[in-house]
């Protein structure tokens, strides 16, 4: 059974930082390019950053850059999104996703249940 777990999420005050982790299991997560996609309150989703699924390459949404830094553990199965300097438009619901592309028409995508992120005074 594909799962994804996502952890770490709290109350935060502004400037402040948290780390969220994304434990996979049930599929091959070093095959899998992954991705932190967020949620805010009465907003669509929105796609945070990106990390190919050897770890060689990084990107990030604009209001993000240089205060979120992405890594994954291969040997763990974990993915990870540091995030410093919160604001409060950061307050979300983070979800992470991890896409296995065995060819251009068969691309498999898998999500997990997200977790909170609150920031506010």
């Amino acid at each position: 059974e594909v799962q994804l777990v996502e952890s770490g999420g709290a109350l935060v005050q502004p400037g402040g930082s948290l780390r969220l982790s994304c434990a996979a299991s049930g599929f091959r997560f070093s095959s899998c390019a992954m991705s932190w996609v967020r949620q805010a309150p009465g907003k669509g989703l929105e796609w945070v950053s990106f990390i190919t699924n050897g770890g060689d390459g990084t990107t990030y949404k604009d209001s993000v850059k240089g205060r979120f830094t992405i890594s994954r553990d291969n040997a763990k199965n974990t993915l990870y999104l540091q995030m410093n300097s919160l604001k409060p438009e950061d307050t979300a619901v983070y979800y992470c996703n991890a896409r296995l592309q065995r060819s251009w028409y068969e691309v498999y995508d898998w999500w997990g249940q997200g977790t909170q992120v609150t920031v506010s005074s």
